[in-house]
């Protein structure tokens, strides 16, 4: 294992060491584990979001004006605990309540849960909104029911708009909610990722073989196939999407080609190409995109593309002004 690190216990410490170097605008608390705005608005609806180590930019890259008021890192692949949720839920805490942003994996659902509770014993208003837009599988080795993946960056965005507007708790739950419903997501893996403290790769593809429906943990998918070009590789993920969900009722989509971590944008480019014909030929229009990392699996070769319906209230809450680490535009 060739990785650039001090150590494998030291990694996520040493990383949010890095960010708040390489970010002032942001406050990070290396100790306890989470990242926030270094300054808040009174009134406004706090969004807080996380889970493990790994799938960086998410979630601590997208905290800022325009999305996250504050991320908990846990472990590589390692949901946070209560404590770091409530700890950066009280940080953020401006008195119109939290709306906490929660993939669907076991760990991470049980324990915003109970961060929840915590807050409601402290008087703190709050509430969760679950995301599970990957079609692949129905329950997987981290999951009851569907995986949350790459709609969690557009539930983010775009509730964050709304939250930056100054909209009251209920309302930014439900865009939240609604972009979920909206999206769908479907991931497909070259080879396998390492994890710092495993030390070698989390599962065994053939030279030849890949993976049909990857989990952004590692986890199995609906089967494992040849290697073939990239058309077939995005037809295949753009067919297991619009199989889910009909995305060409309405017609325009935003739309996310998304890489695990190890694939090069020259290959993101050519399969996001692809995804943008093989929509195209079922009447579907991409109307807004992102091409790029951003919901890895640390070293994982491969990618994921997420759809989400795009009507035009979605869309100009999407074109709102956002400046984290990884997303930026606007004023």
């Amino acid at each position: 294992m060739k990785k650039l690190i001090n150590s494998p216990e030291s990694v996520v410490s040493d990383a949010l060491a890095g960010l708040a170097a390489a970010h002032p605008a942001l406050t990070v608390d290396v100790e306890r584990r989470f990242v926030r705005r270094a300054a808040g608005t009174a009134g406004k609806v706090a969004l807080v979001s996380g889970g493990g180590s790994g799938h960086e930019p998410l979630h601590a890259g997208f905290v800022g004006p325009g999305m996250l008021d504050a991320a908990c890192a846990g472990e590589v692949f390692t949901s946070p605990v209560p404590d770091q949720m409530l700890a950066a839920a009280q940080a953020v805490d401006a008195g119109a309540g939290i709306l906490f942003l929660v993939k669907n994996y076991t760990g991470d659902v049980l324990n915003f849960q109970m961060a929840a509770e915590l807050l409601e014993d402290e008087g703190i208003e709050s509430r969760s909104v679950l995301i599970n837009d990957d079609v692949a599988v129905e329950d997987s080795l981290y999951t009851a029911g569907r995986r949350g993946t790459g709609a969690t960056l557009f539930a983010e965005k775009i509730a964050g708009a709304l939250a930056e507007r100054g909209a009251d708790l209920p309302a930014v739950a439900a865009v939240a909610e609604r972009v979920n419903a909206s999206s769908r997501s479907f991931g497909i893996a070259l080879g396998p990722c390492t994890t710092p403290a495993a030390g070698r790769p989390g599962f065994e593809l053939g030279e030849n073989e890949i993976e049909l429906g990857i989990g952004i943990h590692g986890e199995p998918g609906r089967r494992r196939a040849p290697m073939a070009p990239a058309s077939e590789l995005a037809e295949a993920a753009v067919d297991a999407i619009c199989t889910d969900l009909d995305f060409a009722t309405d017609g325009d989509v935003i739309a996310l080609v998304n890489g695990m971590g190890a694939s090069p944008l020259i290959e993101l480019y050519v399969v996001y190409n692809e995804v943008h014909n093989a929509l195209k030929s079922r009447g579907i229009s991409i109307v807004r995109n992102l091409v790029g990392n951003y919901v890895t699996s640390l070293d994982m070769p491969g990618f994921s593309v997420t759809l989400c319906r795009a009507d035009a209230d979605l869309l100009e809450l999407w074109d709102a002004p956002v400046q984290t680490p990884a997303l930026r535009w606007g004023a």
